[in-house]
């Protein structure tokens, strides 16, 4: 990798104005790279025979009603560099990287960091009953009577409910903790409680990380956003991050604002996250890149390497304390997705090889989007994972696309819904939002915006796209 150290006092002057197109305090990046990456952009999946399809960044952002993009890029064990696309909204400010997106459930793996170091103090234990650390509330026994353990809580094998939230809009009353735990109004999910066996399966639960919230709180006899605050935001730097919801107003001038699928702003703005645990940080790329650089340097300010391996180490379908794992060592990768109202987020990197990548995003459709573009930081920097990956496709009888056609429920996840339109197989995995369907044969099908699969086995399936696995059913 070359830097170019031309013009250098042009580089700072666009700095202290704020330009998107460069970092605080580092040398801009090879524009021919930035350049060839936001060109690059290319699906998860390609067709066998079928020519390399790319796109740009500012025709992919216009495509999905993205307003704005942020990124931030990891080279050799250092952040290389950091830039903005488009505004914060309609006649909004641009984009740069000082501008805060809501995380969603990258706050997952930036609170197990803070549960680590108070497991690192002696504060909390990883296979204790979470009753013990819990004193303003208890999270009630499940069918199997067994407790549930703060590992389980932070690798989502705990058996407890509520995969997600939805959050509140600005005009709603938004409830305590303890009632969004209780599922009381005006809490508008039901209560967290376990279900499954603790420790037999592995069941995303935002719910869980909500319980951890609550034992942090109780344990430290702190504010949540401001044990994060001083346990892990202000030692590893980022200065740019928060777990204030709502976002104060002085800060609300420099976020990205929410906007839906079809690119319209949300009313009144940023939804609020009482589940600051599982949803509540906002942040930058920049910000978020300097937490990745603690794991991947095996220690930090924050957690010894023994508490950071610990992080690393997957309990369950490859998700370990807060972080995806993707590969085996010393290959090995983490990270982590986030989906809030109008934000839609990605963390990447390596644990050993020093690189990695955090795009933001204010727009519903993002999640597309921002994995999109990894995929072509990826393909610039030849990294060994995140290429786009070859399918060959059949073609279906039509009586075969009709039996296939319906709605279908993913049990606290939603619907989505497959049609026949015109002799073609689609799918609709968010409400309208159709794209062509594939079949690798009758009983798999798949997409080529991201790594999903559908299993099909007449009355419903599973879905499968990364480390999740879920059933669905037809619905009537």
């Amino acid at each position: 990798m070359k830097t170019r150290y031309g013009n250098a006092a042009r580089v700072l002057a666009a700095c202290a104005l704020g330009s998107s197109a460069c970092m605080g305090g580092a040398w801009a990046q090879d524009a021919n790279e930035i350049a060839r990456i936001e060109r690059g952009l290319r699906p998860a999946v390609g067709l066998q025979g079928a020519k390399a399809d790319t796109r740009t960044l500012e025709a992919e952002m216009r495509r999905l009603n993205v307003p704005g993009v942020s990124i931030a890029v990891i080279r050799g064990g250092r952040l290389a560099w950091a830039k903005g696309y488009g505004t914060t909204g309609a006649n909004g400010a641009p984009v740069t990287p000082q501008t805060l997106f809501q995380a969603a459930s990258i706050s997952k793996p930036v609170t197990a960091m803070g549960a680590l170091k108070m497991v690192e103090a002696g504060q909390l234990e990883l296979d204790a009953d979470i009753n013990s650390a819990l004193s303003s509330w208890k999270l009630p026994p499940g069918p199997a009577r067994r407790p549930a353990t703060l590992r389980q809580l932070l690798s989502h094998t705990a058996g407890t409910t509520i995969s997600g939230f939805p959050g509140y809009a600005a005009s709603a009353q938004v409830p305590s903790l303890l009632q969004v735990l209780d599922g009381k109004a005006p809490a508008n999910t039901g209560p967290v409680r376990i279900e499954g066996a603790p420790g037999d399966a592995w069941n995303y639960s935002g719910g869980g990380y909500t319980v951890v919230q609550q034992a942090m709180i109780d344990r430290s006899g702190r504010p949540f956003e401001v044990l994060m605050e001083e346990s892990v935001l202000k030692p590893l730097g980022m200065n740019d991050s928060t777990f204030a919801q709502p976002l104060p107003g002085a800060l609300l001038a420099r976020a990205a604002l929410p906007h839906d699928g079809q690119g319209k702003p949300y009313a009144g703005g940023p939804y609020t996250y009482p589940e600051l645990a599982a949803a509540g940080l906002w942040t930058t790329p920049t910000d978020l890149v300097k937490f990745a650089l603690a794991i991947q340097g095996g220690g930090s300010p924050v957690l010894s390497t023994t508490s950071t391996q610990t992080m690393l180490r997957p309990v369950m379908n490859n998700y370990a304390l807060g972080l995806n794992i993707d590969g085996k060592a010393p290959r090995h990768a983490f990270g982590h997705g986030g989906s809030n109202m109008g934000y839609q987020n990605t963390l990447y990197a390596f644990v050993q090889k020093g690189d990695g990548v955090v795009v933001m995003t204010n727009g519903d459709a993002g999640a597309e989007l921002s994995q999109s573009l990894v995929r072509a930081v990826a393909a610039e920097y030849r990294w060994p994972t995140q290429q786009t990956k070859l399918r060959k496709a059949i073609t279906l009888p039509s009586a075969t696309r009709a039996k296939l056609a319906g709605r279908y429920e993913i049990k606290g996840l939603g619907t989505f819904e497959i049609a026949d339109r015109g002799g073609k197989l689609m799918v609709a995995l968010r409400e309208n939002q159709w794209e062509p369907l594939y079949a690798e044969s009758a009983r798999t099908l798949f997409v080529l915006s991201r790594e999903l699969e559908l299993r099909m086995d007449g009355t419903g399936g599973r879905l499968l796209s990364g480390s999740f696995d879920v059933a669905f059913k037809r619905m009537p």
